[in-house]
């Protein structure tokens, strides 16, 4: 067994001392620290240690990358330090202390929305796809579009409505569901709070500011408007929690032999009570204040600083919901003034969210998963529905949104200081331009090269320097031996290591985790899997296994050769739900031997690329050839060839 003595003893010092660890653990390549000051670790010397390959921060945690050998340091390293390891998810709780309140929200946020992700691109597409058609006058000298002019595609219009009111008006429904799927509370009741809130038998919530009256429920002693949450997200986000911690409460307290009965209906019955009498309120007393502000900074002798702000924090307010309160300001300013300044800037402001998503998709061209979500969220949010971009893309990477912040407010206050007017309110994104009275046209087009190209080329100088130094890692990255993967088909030889799994072989850096992309473990290749068994690559002993979390095997093969194989990313927050594993640390395999089965549904099901890495981590001398872009079978398709 490896003695790190030393490294353990410089580590200890580097990383701040025992009294600076809150808590750490292990996973199968990398240390996960959680300290007290995240300041006091002098990334620079820990990364000098021999035995360290590198070092980043995510979510709270400072990881310091060791390799294969990650449970013999952790061994030795808390044994020395005289300090207990704790278990992934303490680990990841603790480490949410050290984390700011807006990184916490931002958490949040992004995981009860990574579920819904898939719906707000498909419902983007297709509500920017009906606006061309139905919202757009091509014809008729401006005065009609291409659904009133064919019963076909008026048909089309109509019926792509039920798709789109499904994904945004009936919004709250997916975010309390997927607050109760999160929180681990009973899902059908929040799929039933999140019915309750946009029930036909509500006003709708998009009706609210030209309603003339709205109906009430009359309790004699007192009244509760009848008003709808229909694309509210506060509101539903609210809800949820309520309904979480009521059922958590009533669980806790309420005998198991009556749980069944009592836990849902004194969960249910209160939340939706709360949602309609407080939680619902809030949320209007909210929007009424931002539109408010709004109306005032219109009519203001310092429009164009409200311009700047109003552009800035548009994308912040599409995220809550409350966007939809200018379209009550819009309705109006059109009424007093044949024309609207404000719709311009939030059509601008669409376009400068699609184009730092443009500059991300360019950013990650050879990442095919992230591709996933780029491309169809660029192409929604230029066409005006930018939820998927925010939510999908921006708010996930942080400076992406942050840059189209800025572009858009730039564009804001060129679109305001010249006096761009639309005729009404019309289709956001590139084809607002439709919407904007002819005489403002070079104006809207000056404001939207700037909505285009700031964000754009902000994110690409920061992306560029973020994603391929993330966390810190790669800037002290030793350099690989190994060559690049070439692109030719696989073919049989002596030497081969066959891939492990069924599946897509794809090169390393198209891998969606920085510590295998970047090559810091060692050259190798990703697969995407179409099979659920991980197989012995080749004859050899099983060096490294994760004994709790299933997820990973090292085999040091009968040539000397050690490898790596690591299923999904960041798949030891799994604790070994939907994984198997059939071979213990010093067993002997052979070609084709099982060593692990795992259930991909669940992988994805809990947030993570199934994405596997195959990297080689110690390459005994051997020259190796990395063959990629092939369909492999497992135990049977060369991947690794020698020279």
């Amino acid at each position: 067994m490896a003695n790190y003595q030393a490294d353990v003893q410089a580590l200890l010092e580097y990383i701040g001392g025992k009294e600076n660890i809150r808590a750490v653990s292990h996973c199968m390549t990398r240390m996960r620290f959680v300290l007290v000051d995240p300041s006091k670790a002098d990334s620079a010397k820990i990364e000098s240690i021999p035995a360290v390959k590198g070092t980043f921060t995510q979510a709270g945690q400072f990881q310091v990358i060791i390799g294969n050998d990650v449970a013999i340091f952790y061994n030795q390293f808390t044994a020395y330090a005289g300090i207990e390891g704790v278990s992934k998810d303490a680990v990841k709780a603790a480490a949410k202390s050290n984390q700011s309140l807006i990184q916490r929200i931002v958490g949040t946020l992004g995981e009860i929305f990574a579920p819904i992700i898939p719906a707000l691109i498909c419902g983007g597409l297709i509500l920017g796809f009906r606006n061309i058609i139905g919202e757009i006058n091509f014809f008729a000298d401006g005065t009609m579009s291409l659904a009133d002019v064919s019963q076909f595609w008026s048909g089309v219009y109509d019926f792509l409505w039920l798709i789109g009111e499904a994904v945004f008006h009936l919004l709250p429904v997916g975010i309390v569901w997927s607050i109760t799927k999160k929180m681990g509370t009973t899902q059908i009741l929040g799929i039933v709070l999140g019915l309750t809130l946009v029930s036909p038998q509500l006003l709708n919530g998009f009706s609210v500011a030209t309603a003339e009256t709205i109906p009430v429920w009359d309790f004699g002693f007192a009244q509760v408007q009848m008003i709808g949450y229909q694309g509210q997200v506060i509101s539903a986000m609210l809800a949820g929690f309520v309904l979480v911690y009521l059922e958590k409460f009533f669980k806790k307290h309420c005998p198991e032999m009556i749980s069944m009965i009592v836990v849902p209906f004194c969960s249910l019955v209160p939340a939706v009570i709360i949602a309609h009498t407080v939680v619902g309120p809030i949320g209007w007393k909210i929007g009424d204040a931002i539109a408010a502000v709004v109306y005032m900074g219109l009519t203001s002798n310092v429009k164009w600083l409200f311009a700047a702000a109003f552009g800035l924090f548009y994308a912040p307010i599409v995220m809550t919901g409350l966007h939809h309160m200018t379209n009550a300001i819009d309705s109006q300013l059109v009424n007093l003034y044949d024309g609207t300044i404000l719709w311009p800037m939030i059509a601008l402001s669409n376009i400068a969210q699609g184009s730092a998503v443009l500059a991300m998709s360019v950013l990650q061209k050879k990442n095919e998963r992230a591709q996933q979500v780029n491309i169809p969220a660029c192409i929604s949010c230029y066409l005006g529905v930018t939820e998927p971009a925010l939510f999908g893309v921006n708010m996930k990477y942080g400076f992406p949104l942050v840059c189209g912040m800025i572009g858009s407010a730039v564009a804001a206050v060129i679109s305001i200081s010249t006096g761009v007017e639309a005729y009404s309110i019309g289709v956001g994104g590139l084809p607002g331009i439709l919407s904007i009275k002819p005489q403002f046209w070079l104006s809207f087009l000056a404001a939207m090269a700037a909505a285009i190209v700031i964000p754009f080329v902000l994110t690409f100088i920061i992306g560029k320097r973020k994603l391929s130094a993330a966390g810190n890692a790669q800037d002290s990255a030793p350099a690989v031996s190994a060559p690049q993967a070439e692109q030719q088909p696989a073919q049989a030889g002596s030497g081969a290591v066959k891939s492990p799994i069924t599946g897509r072989i794809i090169p390393l850096d198209q891998i969606p985790d920085q510590v295998f992309s970047q090559g810091i473990l060692g050259e190798g290749v990703g697969i995407e899997p179409t099979g659920t068994e991980v197989v012995a690559p080749g004859d050899g002993t099983v060096c490294s296994v994760m004994e709790d979390s299933k997820h990973a095997c090292g085999i040091q093969l009968d040539n000397g050769v050690e490898v790596l194989i690591h299923v999904g990313m960041d798949t030891v927050e799994m604790a070994g739900d939907g994984f198997q594993l059939h071979v213990q640390e010093g067993d002997r395999v052979r070609l084709g031997d099982k060593l692990i089965t795992f259930d991909p549904e669940k992988i994805r099901k809990a947030g993570h690329p199934v994405t596997t890495a195959f990297v080689v981590t110690e390459s005994a001398g051997h020259t190796l050839r990395f063959i990629t872009d092939v369909d492999a079978k497992a135990g049977e398709t060369d991947v690794i060839c020698e020279e």
